[in-house]
């Protein structure tokens, strides 16, 4: 995503918003809190003297009880300095009156360049904040280190409460999951001054916002001053931020490459004072600031297109609309596009950005699953924005997925010497093509000025406009399977899994819903996700009440794996939730082994060709692994389904070889001990008819959550798909910029 660039530091205390920041990553600090060496609690803090750290209260307490965890380690620095030891903290001081900070004494002194400065923002223009933290959703094998940014407004949130709006920003978490886990305690920073400290993410903002708690709020507590000015950190007082001042330009040596290569793109069209300063005031003045006397240069309208993302496209367009930017064209074009190499605007004016949001808005209510279902078609070679990724996008995350989309474009060809055209350009004529006629008009006039606008040429958007009014026609073959790929994610710790799935459609098309992006997941964060693909594809044209058949692809080693039992969180307090195994036909399938056994995909098409009405059921008879793999290759050669009945400490070898020698569908109870538990499977029918055995087996877990007596086995079943079945590709990261897998 394109970032605002940043103004050169002020000699005044009136910022403005894109100032830098003083954080230091010397003072970073990592807290984890426990009992012994057993982590409990990860959070973050800041040294604001040589033994003093300020961090969030709640990290240092257990959260069923309340109390301070017996054991709290820190570790300074930033990771790409080398990594330096935990030192022990004991809690030194926490706010009288239960404000959400504390601060920590460390147990050893470290080297400090100076005290920090503390700062209030006022005024009601937003300013850039940042700060660095160590999110759950930055986790790799360790914790890392994320690179808050984003705007602080001061007319949001209330005298106790800052408003950060984030943004770069992880996909929200799921269940009890926050993506921003483990930020709490980060310090913000805005203009060289702390202003705040990260205490929460309000789960209804979609991990875009988070909340901290103001310094003027603790840092003239008594006691707070007191310790501070014991620890060697200086006495501690607050300076006003006030941003209503303009941006104005520093000395020549001082400005940013950016700022002087803005200054170079504006001569042509602003180097004469009586179009450029009423521009300049009438934009200054739709951003917020109070424009009494404001006569900029040319530099100082580079330093305030700098300062905000909009600002340039909205000055381009208000001078596209007096008539003047068309004998300026050229000009134009190349300012909006060299912009976005510098990466210091966006491609919208704020009115732009306005009136699409308003258009989608109300079409992620009513359908929520059009504007993903519309980019992977439309943005098929693009790497796509994690918000567009998922199956549905809801009112939340709509303007994260239009500020995201703002930095890529399409891969289709342009007249020679024109612009490429935006993604976000060809994705609204696909939402359009899709849409009713009414909001198709005021969908497609919206392209049309915004291309006009950019200096796009006709003949490209109309192409795209072709495309995707051919999309809308085809009808949409329904998904008859949806493919969950599970990746046991060691480095986690606990039980946790990367997640990828895939749509396989009745006419053998099948499009990815990435997860790659996304932490690994816990069991129930897993059934949710699978709970909300299945949702999405019932919305889809054509799909009608059909509910698809859930193929969980395992690793040879999760083959033990009851996913069927996963439970997602509960939707309302009417529906108590239910494994997914009781909602869905669940079914898990191993392809790893056909990279063990080179024969093996032979064998399972002969096994599905010939097999089909007959079965081996495992007895008394064949009790050696040897027997078994005798039948299967003998009597048995060609059947399609085995039941294994028999020891417990056996069956895992069995189900191994039973996949290696091609038998695509295999049924066995988890909680069988021998051959005397087998009636357990009676009621499954399990040598009847094949293809209604999966439905057979979700009717059956159903049954027993609702009849629990009745039910003692717990079926498992293993069925490889026939033919060529796609499947999820790797679990890789990608680079948005690039579009490729990058390791």
């Amino acid at each position: 995503m394109p970032q605002a660039a940043r103004a050169p530091r002020s000699a005044t205390r009136n910022p403005g918003p894109g100032t830098r920041s003083d954080v230091d990553p010397r003072r970073l600090a990592l807290i984890r809190c426990g009992i012994d060496q057993r982590r409990h609690s990860v959070g973050s803090g800041y040294l604001i003297a040589p033994r003093l750290v300020l961090t969030a209260r709640h990290v240092l307490l257990q959260a069923d009880t309340g109390k301070l965890w017996p054991k709290i380690q820190v570790r300074l620095g930033h990771p790409r300095d080398g990594l330096t030891a935990y030192v022990g903290a004991e809690l030194l001081w926490e706010h009288p009156e239960g404000l959400d900070v504390a601060l920590l004494r460390i147990d050893h002194e470290t080297d400090v360049s100076g005290p920090v400065r503390w700062g209030r923002p006022a005024g009601k223009v937003p300013l850039q904040y940042d700060g660095l933290g160590f999110p759950k959703a930055a986790a790799v094998d360790t914790r890392q280190v994320e690179h808050l940014r984003g705007v602080l407004s001061p007319l949001s949130g209330s005298g106790d409460r800052y408003v950060l709006d984030q943004g770069p920003a992880p996909a929200p978490g799921s269940g009890d999951s926050m993506a921003w886990g483990g930020a709490s305690g980060t310090a913000v920073f805005c203009d060289d001054h702390l202003v705040g400290v990260v205490i929460r993410e309000p789960q209804t903002y979609a991990a875009r916002r988070l909340f901290a708690v103001p310094v003027h709020t603790f840092v003239e507590d008594a006691g707070f001053v007191a310790h501070v000015e014991k620890h060697g950190g200086g006495s501690p007082g607050v300076t006003v931020l006030d941003a209503a001042a303009l941006p104005k330009a520093g000395p020549a040596a001082g400005r940013t490459p950016t700022e002087r290569e803005l200054e170079k793109l504006l001569t042509p069209l602003f180097a004469d004072p009586a179009l450029r300063i009423p521009h300049a005031r009438d934009l200054a003045r739709g951003l917020g600031y109070d424009i009494g006397g404001y006569e900029p240069t040319l530099a100082d309208l580079s330093a305030l297109l700098a300062a905000h993302p909009r600002a340039l496209a909205s000055l381009g367009g208000a001078l596209a609309a007096t008539g003047a930017g068309e004998a300026n064209r050229a000009s134009l074009t190349a300012l909006f596009f060299q912009a976005q190499i510098l990466e210091c605007g966006s491609l919208l004016s704020l009115a732009e950005h306005e009136e699409l949001f308003d258009l989608l808005h109300g079409l992620c209510k009513e359908h929520s699953t059009l504007l993903p279902r519309a980019a992977r078609e439309a943005l098929r070679y693009t790497v796509l924005p994690e918000s567009l990724t998922r199956p549905r996008l809801t009112e939340d995350l709509l303007d994260n997925a239009i500020v995201e989309l703002e930095a890529l474009f399409d891969s289709e060809s342009v007249p020679q010497g024109t612009p490429p055209v935006p993604a976000l350009l060809r994705l609204v004529e696909y939402v359009a093509a899709a849409s009713g006629p009414e909001t198709a008009v005021k969908l497609r006039s919206w392209t049309s000025a915004t291309a006009t606008r950019l200096g796009i040429h006709p003949d490209a958007l109309d192409e795209r406009r072709r495309d995707a009014a051919h999309w809308a026609k085809r009808e949409s073959a329904p998904v008859a399977r949806i493919v969950m790929k599970l990746e046991l994610d060691d480095s986690a710790g606990d039980e946790q899994y990367r997640c990828q799935f895939l749509l396989a459609r009745t006419d053998g098309s099948h499009s990815v819903l990435h997860e790659t992006g996304s932490p690994a997941k816990t069991p129930q964060e897993a059934a949710h996700s699978l709970r909300e693909a299945v949702a999405a594809t019932r919305e889809e044209p054509g799909q009608g009440d059909h509910v698809p058949w859930v193929t969980v692809v395992v690793e040879r080693r999760s083959l033990h794996l009851a996913v069927d039992e996963w439970t997602p969180a509960c939707l309302d307090e009417f529906m108590p939730a239910q494994p997914i195994g009781a909602d869905y036909r669940v079914t898990l399938s191993c392809p790893e082994m056909s990279g063990l056994r080179a024969e093996r995909d032979t064998d399972q098409t002969r096994r599905w060709k010939l097999g089909q009405t007959s079965a081996l059921v495992t007895d008394s008879t064949s009790v050696t692994f040897q027997q078994l793999r005798y039948l299967l290759e003998n009597e048995h050669r060609d059947v399609a389904q085995v039941v294994l009945n028999g020891p417990a400490d056996q069956r895992e070898s069995w189900l191994a070889l039973c996949l290696a020698l091609g038998v695509p569908v295999i049924l066995f109870d988890r909680d069988a001990d021998g051959y005397v538990d087998s009636p357990r499977l009676r009621s499954l029918a399990p040598g009847g008819e094949l293809d209604g055995l999966p439905e057979r087996v979700r009717e059956y877990r159903s049954r027993s959550l609702a009849y629990p007596g009745e039910h003692q086995a717990r079926p498992a079943l293993v069925w490889e798909p026939g033919g060529q079945h796609q499947r999820p590709g790797p679990l890789r990261l990608r680079d948005p910029r690039k579009g490729t897998y990058a390791s």
